[in-house]
């Protein structure tokens, strides 16, 4: 078995504070020893980790959600996602909920693609990367009611071609959606020549799970109208 692996592994950790209670998340200050350096101190996002789905319809276009994210400034072409704000809800679960309240749709197929750790030098948090296929919509009477940001979603089904491009142009910046796509049309190239492709069940345990066991110490439980990831 290869030994290209992340590794868990958790230093001596000697002083461990929020010094900032946010709207969302906090910043948490920690000292700790590795065996490589002692003392070190950094402040880190305590982030709860998140979903996303690559939804694949029967034309193999992927879904696309513009969203107005309010650090960068920018409405970005995004896949569905959110947050694991919900105590002891599965990631699985989660992501079925997320596809449903974000998309209106249900899955009949679902894999595993990826875990990442987005911005693993000053959060911790990580996301699962999940595809879905056998798609069908949601009655409208059994829809979710968007409000805020996700008010003014726009969708877009993409050949997968016209998504790669505007990845490769820089038309497309967020990296969750740059992920599904190329995890996409990796996937769906190796199917059309019949060569074997490997992805996870959805079962698969996650090996790194946001970094930390405390990671949810965020500043807002969950609910309703919770902030998306």
């Amino acid at each position: 078995m290869s030994d290209l692996r992340d590794e868990a592994y958790t230093p001596t950790i000697t002083a461990s504070d929020v010094v900032y209670h946010g709207a969302v998340w906090n910043i948490r200050r920690e000292t700790f020893d590795l065996p490589e350096a002692s003392g070190l101190v950094r402040d880190m996002m305590a982030h709860t980790g998140a979903v996303a789905i690559a939804c694949v319809d029967e034309q193999e276009r992927i879904l696309l959600i513009q969203q107005y994210r309010h650090p960068v400034r920018a409405r970005l072409w995004e896949v569905p996602a959110g947050l694991l704000d919900i105590p002891g809800e599965d990631p699985f679960d989660a992501a079925k909920r997320e596809l449903a309240e974000e998309a209106d749709l249900r899955a009949g197929r679902w894999e595993v693609l990826t875990d990442s750790c987005l911005t693993p030098g000053g959060s911790s948090e990580s996301i699962r990367l999940y595809l879905a296929r056998d798609l069908e919509l949601i009655a409208d009477e059994d829809r979710h009611a968007r409000s805020e940001e996700e008010a003014g979603f726009r969708f877009r089904w993409a050949s997968l071609d016209e998504a790669l491009d505007a990845v490769s142009a820089g038309e497309i910046t967020n990296s969750i959606a740059q992920l599904a796509i190329l995890q996409v049309d990796r996937i769906l190239r190796a199917e059309a020549a019949g060569k074997p492709i490997r992805t996870r069940s959805v079962d698969a345990p996650r090996r790194l799970i946001d970094g930390r066991d405390d990671a949810a110490d965020q500043g807002t439980a969950g609910g309703s109208d919770r902030p998306r990831a």
